[in-house]
């Protein structure tokens, strides 16, 4: 009995260190959309999967601790919802993001990317006006763009070492005209028309050199967010998925582990049944 509940309370311990990385997981997404992605509801459900199996595996402690039998039912069942939870927002991060990804541009280190690459719900979400106002509002708040800007000397950057440079997906979406337009390269976020010819693309018209313009509105800047998204999220589900393997594992064994004690509760040898030892005389039907 009393080795059960060691374990289970070394088990709930561990569950507990588990919930740490994911909590840290939403607290990163959290600061990404203060400061890069700009889109601030995604971050919650992680945090919320990641204090409840804190609190979850708190009570667990104790009921192991103190035999409480109510904690540990209620360890248990909760434990359950919450990998059923953790598995449904590992299996919605990859549907929503598992479409769209930068495309090459000739002569350019960095990508650019393209808003008709992208489709689903989460496309549709940061494209609605409601949601893109406030996105764009915090892009531009966050000066993304304005810290693109190096000098040297005093001297802006050339346009030939500004082409060598890999550009995170905001900053060439939202910061830039799409390379496609043929404006001119005059520093980071000044691009003057060449020859007084524009490409077709709808976001060549979009652009200004407005620092509180430049291509904020832009689909270019829609889908580089898209893009960002895409890659915090697919980091974070990684960590997600190896955190919820070992809570499987985990749990399984506490299962295990709160079954023996019941055993024991019963005063039942393992692999006894209570019939078996009762060794009835009569079947009832």
């Amino acid at each position: 009995m009393r080795t059960s509940n060691h374990l289970i309370g070394l088990l709930n311990f561990f569950t507990f260190l588990a919930s740490i990385p994911i909590l840290g997981g939403g607290i990163w997404l959290s600061s990404r959309a203060n400061n890069t992605d700009c889109l601030k509801f995604l971050q919650w459900p992680l945090i919320i999967i990641g204090v409840s199996i804190m609190v979850v595996s708190l009570a667990g402690f104790a009921g192991a601790c103190y035999r409480n039998t109510f904690l540990m039912y209620l360890y248990l069942w909760a434990m359950f919802f919450i990998i059923a939870a953790l598995i449904g927002f590992v299996i919605f991060a990859y549907a929503v993001t598992d479409k769209g990804s930068g495309r090459p541009v000739l002569n350019r280190v960095y990508s650019e990317y393209y808003l008709q690459d992208y489709s689903g719900w989460l496309e549709e979400r940061v494209t609605s006006q409601s949601y893109w106002g406030k996105i764009s509002s915090c892009i531009r708040d966050s000066h993304a763009c304005g810290k693109t800007r190096r000098t040297y000397n005093g001297i802006p950057e050339s346009a030939e070492m500004y082409y060598l440079r890999k550009l995170s997906p905001i900053e060439s979406g939202c910061c830039k005209p799409p390379t496609e337009c043929g404006y001119v390269y005059q520093n980071e976020t000044v691009w003057i028309p060449g020859g007084g010819l524009v490409g077709a693309d709808p976001d060549c018209v979009r652009w200004s050199n407005d620092q509180e313009q430049l291509c904020y509105n832009c689909d270019s800047c829609k889908a580089g967010v898209l893009a960002s998204i895409r890659k915090s999220w697919r980091k974070v589900s990684v960590i997600n998925i190896v955190i919820l393997i070992i809570l499987v594992i985990m749990y399984m064994v506490a299962i295990a582990a709160f079954r023996h004690n019941k055993r024991m509760d019963n005063d039942e040898p393992y692999g006894e049944t209570r019939m078996e030892k009762a060794q009835p005389s009569r079947i009832h039907f």
